[in-house]
């Protein structure tokens, strides 16, 4: 049976859903009030994660099952999300899944960035059915997604390294959604400045 294109929404409710869903599975969990702060959230953590694994997965197989496709990046991401989610939780060190954001991001910029040195944009292939660019404008385009991922590798590293469990939640969950979407929008000028008008 063939499938069909996602709807906007539904595509934005699986892609942010497990998201919102680890965050507030971290925020209202509890652990034993006899332990530290820090094994409380590493607690938290690992119990959040368990929990993520399987939505990110859900998603995906609906995903799949509406579509009968499956989006090559949202695929990457689930599987970083379980390699390094299940080391989390085997390993009970939660240091797995807060290099997971800096592992996607910095691999989605290396991948761009490969494609640039050889005079490709990966974005186009992705994402040529859904817009159509001049060829110059795809590579700009690709350039700046590059250095934004790459921008976004950075400050992941930053904040997990240099503040609690509980800001970094913050920041995943918020932050960088934001920060995309904002990013986005900066982009139009040059959408509309580089999209093929129908005749």
């Amino acid at each position: 049976m063939a499938g069909k294109p996602l709807n906007p929404v539904l595509k934005l409710v699986l892609e942010l859903g497990p998201v919102f869903a680890f965050f507030l599975t971290y925020r209202l969990s509890t652990a034993d009030p006899a332990l530290p702060a820090e094994q409380a959230e590493l607690a938290r953590m690992i119990f959040a994660t368990s929990v993520f694994i399987p939505l990110v997965l859900a998603a995906l197989a609906v995903s799949w099952w509406i579509s009968r496709t499956l989006p090559k990046m949202a695929a990457l991401t689930a599987l970083v999300v379980v390699v390094f989610g299940g080391l989390t939780i085997a390993l009970k060190d939660d240091t797995f899944f807060k290099m997971k954001p800096t592992i996607i991001y910095g691999l989605f910029a290396v991948i761009l960035g490969v494609g640039l040195m050889r005079g490709q944009s990966y974005l186009q292939y992705l994402m040529g059915e859904v817009f159509r660019m001049k060829s110059a404008g795809w590579m700009l385009f690709t350039r700046r997604f590059a250095l934004y991922f790459a921008c976004l590798a950075v400050a992941n590293e930053l904040v997990w390294r240099t503040q609690d469990t509980d800001t970094w939640v913050t920041f995943r969950t918020f932050v960088l959604p934001l920060a995309t979407f904002v990013f986005i929008l900066t982009q139009a000028p040059l959408l509309g400045r580089y999209m093929e008008k129908d005749e």
